[in-house]
């Protein structure tokens, strides 16, 4: 048994059982392992891009960690991108990345690099394995690392010795034992809080608050005693749909997310961090909650989010008769042109029980939210990294990690260029996504953003950095030329049957909607 196959028994025997792929000459004894041990499912992607946010998928939707395998510096450099989207969602992630044999680094070769310097400041956990017998307690400790509360990216450098020579042992995963709990007197301060104004309280949720559990205790807390409950701009992962409580995000432009925040004179912390704004603005603020509010951590990332708000609505008598009775909204399927409200009423109409959709709209989506509320019941993932090319990839893990869940897929034509492979991959596993693209010709959003940085009238040249015109992309030709069924639709009556054939279909589909 060389190093790497140590490597892969351990990933195996510590429940890692996929492995996002793009190798390249020095990770070549790894992939001969990978072939050699049963057990690990690999799944090949055509750009390093598509590899790391796939893995970011398959953690939000599965809870447990998927491993990725890079190719030296650059390879990893092409995935540092989603790694950040990944990192901001605390998503569990391990980065095998090869590196040059020990001896042949110091002659500098085209490809050697400072890996362990690119790693860092995306993980929080990075080692180089110094020989083989090393390689496998150190990939138990990578795995201990994703598996950890919270969550974190761990990055093991394997240098192509320490594969290829021999090791004697797999290595176990010491994880730990202890479930993250949470803190009693946190919980009695916001309890106090929500006694004594609740009307001025808001409660701001993330994590494992947002699953249907904890978004079921804090419609009971709200109900009670008249708080409000609203989510960050962009959650990991939000459970919502019928039956479920509809909360709010904070919004994402400054001007909008003022108002909403300035009658607070508290704010309740659960997984959340304090309400920032996006980008710095000439003669805006930073911090979006009103002078004076005070901010209470009641639970921090990798903390029992649940189990804590269950302790919040016991010590307020908060219970399943608080909660208010949501008015039904019934949904209707648009006709007629295509515009923000029809596109968000055709997609909540088709929107099938269990999905789960990906949405990386942005400028399009930012009115989604409101109409799916009254959707089937789903799961919704967005960006919090803010690094776009982030939808593909992670829809394409999503259905890695749930074969039995329809995904859905939504994104902005700009966006969907940084990773378009993953359509490849996805027609490849035959995976069961339908990926809507949203085509506007432009970075709708850099408009608006070059008004609100106050930056003047655009000109020409301005103009040129801002669309994605001549030539006009073709989504249905990349698609088809990728293994994708597509098709273009100018109408909301088009758009509905192209969104029932393919939630009907099984395997991946796409949508252009041309705007």
């Amino acid at each position: 048994m060389n190093g790497a196959e140590s490597l892969v028994r351990t990933l195996v025997a510590g429940g890692v059982d996929v492995c996002f792929t793009n190798p390249g000459t020095s990770e070549m004894h790894f992939v001969a392992a990978l072939d050699r041990v049963p057990g690990m499912r690999c799944v090949l992607g055509l750009f390093e891009g598509v590899v790391t946010g796939a893995a970011d998928g398959y953690f939000r939707m599965k809870g447990t960690p998927a491993s990725t395998l890079l190719h030296l510096g650059p390879g990893l450099a092409n995935g540092l991108a989603n790694l950040h989207n990944a990192k901001k969602a605390h998503s569990g992630i391990i980065n095998i990345v090869g590196q040059h044999a020990g001896y042949h680094i110091g002659y500098n070769a085209p490809l050697t690099s400072d890996i362990e310097g690119l790693a860092r400041p995306m993980s929080s956990w990075v080692r180089t394995s110094p020989d083989a017998r090393s390689v496998a307690a150190d990939g138990a400790a990578a795995i201990a690392a994703a598996k950890s509360s919270p969550p974190q990216i761990a990055t093991l450098i394997l240098p192509a010795d320490t594969a290829w020579n021999e090791a004697d042992r797999i290595a176990e995963v010491l994880l730990e034992t202890q479930r993250g709990s949470y803190s009693p007197q946190a919980v009695e301060t916001a309890a106090k809080i929500l006694r004594g104004d609740s009307e001025h309280t808001l409660l701001l949720i993330s994590g494992s608050a947002l699953s249907e559990q904890g978004l079921a205790l804090a419609e009971r807390i709200a109900g009670k005693t008249g708080c409000t409950v609203v989510g960050p701009t962009f959650p990991p992962r939000i459970a919502r749909g019928r039956g479920r409580f509809p909360i709010e995000r904070i919004r994402y432009v400054i001007e909008q997310a003022l108002p909403m925040l300035q009658k607070f004179r508290h704010i309740v912390l659960v997984e959340a961090d304090d309400p920032v704004a996006f980008f710095a603005y000439p003669n805006k603020p930073s911090l979006l909650k009103p002078n004076g509010c005070e901010v209470h951590r009641m639970t921090a990332w990798g903390e029992n989010s649940v189990a804590a708000l269950e302790a919040l609505a016991g010590a307020l008598n908060a219970a399943a008769k608080d909660v208010k009775q949501q008015k039904r909204q019934e949904l209707i399927k648009p006709t007629g042109a295509l515009n923000h409200a029809t596109i968000a009423q055709a997609i909540a109409c088709a929107i099938p029980e269990n999905a789960i959709v990906v949405d990386e709209s942005i400028t399009t989506g930012r009115g989604f939210f409101p109409p799916t509320a009254a959707a089937a019941p789903h799961d919704w993932l967005q960006n919090m990294g803010g690094s776009i090319g982030f939808s593909t990839p992670v829809a394409t893990g999503a259905a890695v990690a749930c074969p039995d869940r329809k995904v859905v897929c939504m994104v902005g034509d700009g966006s969907a260029m940084y990773t378009i492979q993953s359509l490849w991959t996805q027609a490849r596993e035959n995976l069961d996504v339908v990926t809507i693209v949203f085509a506007n010709r432009a970075y709708q959003i850099l408009r608006g953003e070059f008004d609100g940085v106050g930056a003047g009238e655009p000109g020409q040249r301005a103009i040129d950095m801002l669309k994605i015109d001549r030539p006009t992309l073709d989504f249905v030709a990349l698609a088809k030329g990728m293994g994708v069924p597509a098709r273009a639709v100018t109408t909301a009556d088009e758009f509905n049957k192209a969104l029932e054939d393919a939630v009907r279909e099984s395997g991946p589909r796409l949508i252009e909607v041309q705007i």
